[in-house]
């Protein structure tokens, strides 16, 4: 398989990420093993994860997530074989978001531990502060990778000025650089990336993965009126997108899925990893047939013309 080049980084990345974000929340340890073994016997790489998955789960205090994570990177020895992202900065019981560089020292211990590790190969920050300046959680980084427990970093949920801020601030005082960019991106929620983030991403060279890849499942065609809000936990989520424009997007990866013969989400990957500066979309999965469908996305290839009429009926313009 065909690997992509994480920003500037050393790291070479499969053209899907796997996200974590159900560990310990609608999926248990053994599961989760079975989906992490399929992922990487098929050839991918890159598992995507967050302090905080999946704290609101019943029972949960945060970090099951990342705890499943570790426990099967020790019981299969195949760290080499793993390149894990985490992130940092969402509220962990404490009652606020938190990138302060006090903070970011003492999470990232909690995050090693957990993960069973001495090294983070992506470190994120997941939310921004915008009263905390992006100098000092730059700072933090620098620290962390100077010792060796992160590899490379990334951001997530940042607007564009505070990107830019970022970029500029690792450059004035060569702190580490922001390598990849994680937003919201798929077929219905576009404008927040197009609008200004990708063309900041483009021209530094910055790898986004992306989440909600699927709108929450939407996007694999398994809602399509409030009688099938029940289908899942996310269900009740589900009215947000059931619009003309919407429709008109199931529309359109009903007529591709039947033209390649696969599913509207394997349909709704693929169009992803066609877009420019997308580097490996992050999707979830909670049973083996789900990933069958997001690994056939990676070998799927969409004509010109299913592009056009994907691009066509998800305008937000």
């Amino acid at each position: 398989m065909e690997k992509k080049k994480l920003g500037n980084t050393d790291l070479q990345v499969a053209p899907l990420t796997f996200g974590g974000n159900v560990f310990g929340w609608t999926i248990d340890e053994k599961t989760s093993f079975e989906l992490l073994d399929a992922f990487v016997s098929g050839g991918f790489n890159l598992i995507d994860t967050a302090d905080v998955y999946s704290r609101w789960g019943s029972g949960n205090s945060g970090g099951e997530s990342e705890t499943i994570i570790g426990n099967w990177l020790k019981l299969r020895g195949n760290r080499d074989k793993a390149i894990i992202a985490t992130k940092v900065g969402s509220d962990m019981g404490q009652g606020k978001r938190d990138i302060s560089k006090a903070y970011i020292l003492k999470a990232v211990e909690d995050s090693l531990k957990r993960l069973r590790t001495d090294y983070i190969d992506l470190y994120q920050t997941h939310w921004d502060v915008e009263s905390t300046p992006v100098e000092e959680t730059l700072e933090a980084y620098s620290q962390l990778v100077k010792e060796g427990k992160v590899r490379w970093i990334g951001a997530s949920n940042l607007s564009a000025e505070r990107l830019k801020a970022s970029l500029e601030a690792s450059k004035r005082y060569n702190f580490p650089v922001y390598q990849t960019f994680q937003p919201e991106y798929n077929l219905y929620a576009r404008e927040g990336l197009e609008k200004e983030l990708l063309g900041i991403c483009l021209e530094n060279n910055i790898g986004i993965i992306n989440y909600y890849s699927l709108a929450s499942g939407f996007l694999t065609g398994k809602y399509r009126s409030a009688a099938d809000f029940g289908k899942s936990a996310r269900g009740g989520g589900m009215n947000a997108y059931l619009n003309e424009r919407g429709l008109n997007i199931l529309k359109a990866l009903d007529t591709v899925s039947e033209r390649h013969q696969t599913s509207p989400a394997s349909v709704a990957i693929a169009w992803l990893i066609a877009k420019p500066g997308i580097t490996a979309p992050i999707a979830s999965a909670t049973n083996l047939n789900q990933l069958d469908a997001l690994i056939e996305a990676t070998k799927l290839k969409l004509r010109n013309e299913d592009i056009i009429l994907l691009d066509y009926a998800s305008a937000w313009h």
